[in-house]
């Protein structure tokens, strides 16, 4: 028996594997915003900018989706390059924080912002074809990623 339709017999082990990837990318990314909250609230921001509490609510739901997605587009067999660019979403997604608060390289920030929005589109278009609610989960990921790339587009150019 190969090691592939092993772990098609174990799918919640699989599960727990995404949903491990994207909490080693939220931690990573807290280690660099534990003075987030007033680093950004420092910041001259637009008048439309949220409030620094709402970030971790909803990066915590966002997380949530991510996993869900990956573990059903998987489900939906994925081919490794669609998993692999999963893997290169959670990257970019890992190393904005630091760019943004522990580095405070804004400009940088924005255009890796970008790369993230990119793979973020090319997710859910492989995905759509594995697994329609896999991509779908994937929209408020993008929402946020398109309304975050707004405000640190603001930030860089304000600062």
């Amino acid at each position: 028996m190969t090691s592939l339709s092993l772990q098609r017999r174990h799918p919640v082990r699989v599960l727990l594997v995404f949903l491990a990837a994207v909490v080693v990318v939220a931690v990573f990314g807290s280690l660099f915003s534990i003075s987030a909250g007033d680093e950004y609230s420092g910041l001259r921001q637009p008048s439309w900018a949220p409030p620094s509490w709402l970030f971790g609510p909803v990066w915590t739901v966002l997380y949530g989706l991510i996993a869900l997605s990956g573990w059903l587009a998987w489900r939906g067999n994925a081919r490794r390059r669609e998993l692999t660019l999963y893997g290169a979403n959670l990257v970019l997604n890992a190393f904005w924080t630091p760019l943004f608060f522990g580095l405070g390289w804004f400009w940088p920030a924005f255009a890796e912002i970008v790369l993230l929005w990119l793979t973020v589109v090319a997710l859910v278009v492989v995905f759509w074809r594995h697994s329609r609610v896999a991509a779908l989960l994937l929209v408020p990921y993008l929402a946020w990623v398109s309304f975050a790339g707004a405000l640190n587009f603001s930030i860089a150019t304000l600062n």
